[in-house]
Parts: C-alpha cells; structure tokens; sequence
C-alpha cells in the first residue's frame, strides 16, 4: 500500500479505456504494459484510473451494475491467445472501430463473441487447461461472497430482457430462497460462463498490477460514494438503502446547483441506510473498501462529503435543486477503519462546497485531500485551490475527469481571466500556458502531483473524458498509439527530477 504523504511523487490520470489497442477499446493487454513502462521511465510512480466496473447504459464509470465485478470490456483477446483460450482468427477484427473514441456498442458485440468462444473452449477441452481450471475454481470459491449473487444479477439481466431488478416477477425481486436456489441450478451453465468472465478479467487485472508494482508504479483506484440503483448490490442489499416497500427508492443522491450546474447534479443512485449500516458494524462498506484496496494501492472515495452529510433528493424529483442535506455516519466508519489499517492509503475528493464539518472529518482521519488549478484564479488570494494555500497533504492536479483539458479552459477564459492567470505563472517563461500550470502543480509542496494524459498532451476540449450534468460524448477519449511525442514525456521527467517527484 502506498506511503502517500511520506515522499513527493507525481502521476498521470488516463483510464483503461482511453489506452490505445487494435479492439476498440484499451484493455489489460500490451498497450498497458507499455504504458506503464513509460510511467516508470519517465520519473512517475502513480497511474490513476477510474472505477473499473461494469457500466449501465452511459458507460459512466461512475453508474456501474456491481461495486465489485470487473468491466469484461478491459479484458485483452491478446492475453486470452496466450493463455490458448483463442486463436488468431478468433480476435481478428472484421468491423471497423473509431480511432480515437470508444465506440461501446461496436466494442461490446465484438468482445462478446471472443470471450464466449474463449469458454467454448475451456470447457470442451478440459484437460488442456486443467491448471486454468484449478485456479477458476479457486477464484469462484475466494469471491463467492459477492460472485454468487452478481452472476445470478447478470443472468436475471439477460434473461428479463434487460429490465431493472425492481421490475422482475416479484419473487426473484423480493429474492425468495427457494426460488433463487431453482433458479441458480436452472441456469448453472450460463452463471459459470459470467463467473468464468470474471475470472478473466481479475485474472489479467492483478498480473498487471504485479507488473506495475514491480516497476515501481503504484495504481490508484477510484471508489464512488454511491451504487447504482439498478445493480447486483442494491438487489441483494436492499435493506442497506432507503427503498419503499416496493423497492423503489425514496430518496435518491447528487449535489446541489454549483460550479459545474445551476439545476446541481441529480444522480439517482439510491441514498445509504446509516441507521441500519451502523446496526451491522458496517460490514458492507468495510468490506467494499477491503475490496477496494486489494484492487489498488491507493484509493480515492469520491464525492467524500457523503461520508459527513448527504444531499438526499425526493425520487419524483425532475432536478437536484431541491433535496436536503441528511447526516450520514462517516465518522464511525472510518474509526473502525484506521483502528484496522493505521496508515489508511484513502484519498478524500473533498471539490465543490466543502463545510467545516466535512474538513474536519477529512482532517481527524489525516486523509490527503485535492486541489485543482482550473479552480484556483477566481476569487482572491485565499483561494484553497492556489498553491501558496496548499499542505504537504494534498493531491494537486491540473485538473480531474470532470474538467476540460488545460487547452480548452484556456481557450475558454476571458482576457481578464488570462491576465490572472498569467500574473500568478510568473516561475516560469515556458510560452505554452498549459506547460506553466503544469509546472506550477509539480513545483507546489503538495505531496502528489497529478495531470491527465490530455494535458500531458496539450489536448484540445476534443479530448475531454467528461462533462458532468451531460449524458452524450462522454467517457469516450482514447489516446494515440505510443502516447505522444517524446517532447512532451522529455519535459514531464525533467520536472519529476527538478521538483523531487521522480521514482528514482
């Protein structure tokens, strides 16, 4: 687990997704590893991604069918031919995918037909992966915890046509025992084929975390606050959630109008049940975070402020503009926590309207927390988000997921807007402004430096991963093959080895 605040370093924030690869896609496959080759060369010690599980319509990361089950879409056909699970023919590409944007819907039918063909023939050929079939059981019994009941949730999925849980016949709905239990030796086959996908995917996931590590790059992962409503979690949680009678949520979460929206951000996932979380020692969410923290070496719990109050909006509501702030039990569960692992490797996403009460539970628990330049020039000199105001316990970035690149902001600000800016830059004559802000978050005593690849890049808006209160062009971006020039890597390790950020 990482030391955080204990030494300077510095990363780049690019998601699986936005790796380069031959399938539509990035995946667990070469690019990776070549990315984090480049990662290491160049002086850097973190790689930070988005949340890695299965998306709902949207492909939002952050909107996911299990807190616990991998994206399939990231497994590589490159590793699957190694492993003999496929042939050359069976991943040769015959559809045509976009170049630099995702294309899901392409990507998905594709993939699914390699991945079913990879389990045609590990089960028709038994003896020749009898060792891949010993580890696939172990894997199936280790993760049977949360496994069983997502692989059943994804059955259900396909076979209701793909309706949210609240809307299946009311006894699979309500999960009767005994017809679960029919159901499970019904549909045995097809549960092992989405455990097998899982095995897959956790499989290639943690040889590539073990490459990572042994580079000296640690993975930074991303824990959102919340679940979706429509998910394995909340179905077999259901007690966990503020859901009516019916199963339907009463209260969903999101933010109240800020910089990003003046409606706020309606998300609709349902809103905890503290009351009862706190009945049962919070077992849920400690093992979700255990979880979390197997997965990566560090991980950040978005939209932190959850943990001190919530923003609980009426489900009939068209907008988030009129919900409440409601107190959630964050404090109690972080105790058991740090009681457990001291040195807790978590990163609080402490952006937008941050209270006293929020900072101080952030502060108890001596979480790191972030700062973002794009929000630094407005205001005065007590802006948070201005170096000078910053502590060695804080993240800096350029800016986050949710922002433009550097070069679109820029292009967006207004001529008084700039003038600001630029007075501030002044520890440096580098004529690119985005190349200044850059070296100005590296130059800062805050302990971790991170910048998108797009900045890295010096990207137009056109390469934006996301823009929050959207729903269309979203999470799309993928980068070049080779990740840009040598310029650009040459001038991110001369400032790890001037700032101190460097791995070495």
């Amino acid at each position: 687990m990482s030391d955080l605040n204990k030494k300077r370093n510095s990363g780049i924030l690019l998601h699986v997704s936005s790796l380069p690869s031959a399938y539509g896609i990035g995946d667990f496959g070469s690019e990776a590893y070549g990315y984090i080759d480049k990662l290491s060369d160049n002086g850097f010690s973190v790689w930070q991604i988005l949340p890695l599980g299965p998306n709902e319509p949207g492909f939002s990361p952050y909107q996911s069918y299990s807190a616990y089950a991998g994206d399939v879409l990231f497994i590589s056909p490159d590793e699957l031919q190694r492993w003999g699970l496929v042939d050359t023919d069976d991943i040769s590409v015959k559809i045509k995918f976009p170049k630099n944007i995702v294309d899901y819907k392409k990507v998905s039918q594709w993939k699914s037909e390699v991945l079913l063909k990879s389990w045609n023939n590990f089960t028709q050929k038994p003896d020749a992966f009898s060792s891949l079939w010993d580890e696939f059981e172990s894997f199936m019994h280790e993760h049977e915890w949360w496994l069983n009941d997502y692989s059943l949730y994804a059955v259900c999925k396909e076979k209701y046509k793909g309706e949210s849980w609240e809307k299946w016949p009311s006894e699979v709905k309500n999960r009767d025992v005994g017809v679960l239990e029919q159901m499970r030796d019904e549909e045995e086959t097809l549960i092992r084929y989405e455990k097998f996908k899982q095995f897959l995917f956790f499989r290639q996931w943690f040889r590539l975390k073990e490459y990572a590590n042994q580079k000296g790059v640690e993975i930074f992962g991303d824990l959102p606050l919340y679940v979706s409503y429509d998910s394995a979690d909340v179905w077999s949680n259901q007690s966990l959630f503020l859901l009516n009678e019916n199963g339907e949520p009463e209260l969903v979460g999101g933010v109240p109008p800020d910089y990003f929206s003046e409606d706020g951000q309606l998300w609709g996932n349902p809103v905890y049940n503290w009351e009862h979380l706190a009945d049962n020692d919070y077992h849920w969410w400690i093992a979700r975070i255990y979880f979390n923290l197997h997965m990566f070496d560090l991980v950040r719990i978005d939209h932190f402020r959850g943990l001190e109050s919530f923003w609980a909006i009426p489900a009939t509501a068209e907008t988030a503009k009129n919900g409440s702030w409601q107190k959630a039990k964050g404090y109690d569960l972080l105790q058991i926590l740090k009681k457990q692992i001291p040195d807790l490797p978590v990163v609080a996403e402490d952006l937008g309207e941050i209270t006293p009460k929020v900072e101080a539970l952030r502060d108890h628990f001596k979480l790191p927390g972030m700062k973002v330049l794009q929000f630094a020039f407005s205001g005065d000199s007590q802006n948070i988000h201005l170096p000078h105001n910053y502590t060695v316990n804080n993240l800096v970035y350029t800016g986050t997921h949710d922002n433009d690149t550097l070069v679109g902001w820029w292009s967006a600000l207004s001529n008084a807007e700039k003038q600001t800016v630029k007075g501030y830059c002044t520890h440096t004559n580098r004529k690119s402004v985005a190349a200044r802000l850059v070296e100005l978050a590296w130059s800062s005593v805050a302990c971790m430096a991170i910048v998108p690849m797009q900045d890295v890049l010096r990207l137009d808006t056109n390469a934006r991963m996301n823009t929050p209160g959207t729903i269309e062009d979203n999470w799309q971006w993928r980068c070049d093959a080779g990740f840009g020039s040598k310029k650009c890597w040459r001038f991110m390790k001369n400032l790890n080895e001037k700032y101190n950020r460097s791995n070495e």
